[in-house]
């Protein structure tokens, strides 16, 4: 339907002041280009809108009418206006992260707070989900942005990098003699290894480290998530591949031991994952502001 708001805005001035001088002015036009507009809307609707007074002009039934609508068609504008303006002061909004368990517990929740308590009426939604499953979230518009282990790469997609991450190689304190020099990375093969399941970025970034070095391996175990392999090491099971920042007190308190590497695990970076092209609702590009 073919609907031309400039003549209800004349219409809606006019019957509102009841002057054609009055809503000329409120609306910053000539009076003549208001009433042309009226003898436009009155034509398109078959009839009069509104006949002449001794004060000015006053609305026929069907002026009144029509109105009862576009009072509240102009409630619903300026209720979207106001909607769009609180959501651009951070009043109101949502906001849509996918993120791994790990990343979420480790990396993203600090933030997570802080921003809850600058902005307590900005609705936040997390979905956990591995680094691959993030992306696919993220290009089927379930997200807004995502936040994922690097390095990973997709066409559609930005990556941003934040965070660095050390991985690094550890085990219980039945595994305390290998922490007093550095091991060969071939010599990984000769004990038990706890790894990640297959499929995750952080798995395939590890066998692909391994791969250039010429080396494969069969994991005693493969578990689930980051806080099992550090339960698992933690009672001696065998070595695993962690991030030295997610278990600073483990190796404190002497629960787990490092184990020197050579090559040693290069560095990495947890990224921000936004889908190219797609701009960001001021909620989230105010949340990514803290990530940088």
């Amino acid at each position: 339907m073919d609907i031309n708001l400039e003549w209800y805005r004349s219409f809606y001035w006019v019957a509102n002041t009841g002057s054609l001088t009055a809503a000329a002015e409120r609306l910053n036009i000539t009076q003549p280009a208001v009433s042309h507009t009226i003898k436009q809307l009155e034509e398109k609707m078959g009839g009069p809108l509104f006949f002449r007074t001794s004060r000015g002009v006053d609305l026929t039934t069907e002026g009144k009418v029509l109105l009862s609508f576009i009072e509240q068609a102009f409630h619903h504008v300026d209720m979207g206006e106001r909607a769009i303006a609180d959501m651009n002061n951070l009043n109101s909004g949502e906001i849509h992260i996918g993120a791994s368990d790990t990343l979420c517990k480790y990396y993203l929740l600090p933030f997570l707070e802080q921003f809850h308590e600058q902005f307590p009426n900005i609705r936040i939604h997390i979905t956990n989900r591995t680094t691959p499953e993030t992306l696919t979230l993220l290009k089927e518009g379930k997200i807004d942005f995502g936040i994922v282990s690097l390095p990973t790469s997709d066409k559609q997609i930005d990556f941003r990098k934040s965070t660095q991450l050390q991985d690094c190689l550890v085990g219980g304190k039945g595994f305390r003699h290998l922490a007093d020099k550095t091991m060969p990375l071939a010599d990984i093969q000769q004990y038990p290894l706890l790894c990640l399941e297959a499929g995750g970025s952080t798995r395939k970034y590890m066998d692909q480290f391994l791969a250039s070095n010429h080396l494969t391996i069969t994991p005693e175990f493969e578990l689930g998530s980051v806080d099992l392999l550090v339960q698992f090491a933690k009672r001696g099971f065998g070595l695993a591949f962690v991030i030295r920042d997610y278990v600073t007190e483990e190796l404190k308190k002497g629960e787990l031991v490092e184990i020197p590497l050579d090559p040693p695990l290069p560095e990495r970076n947890i990224g921000i994952a936004t889908l190219r092209g797609v701009p960001l609702t001021a909620a989230s590009k105010s949340f990514l502001t803290l990530l940088e």
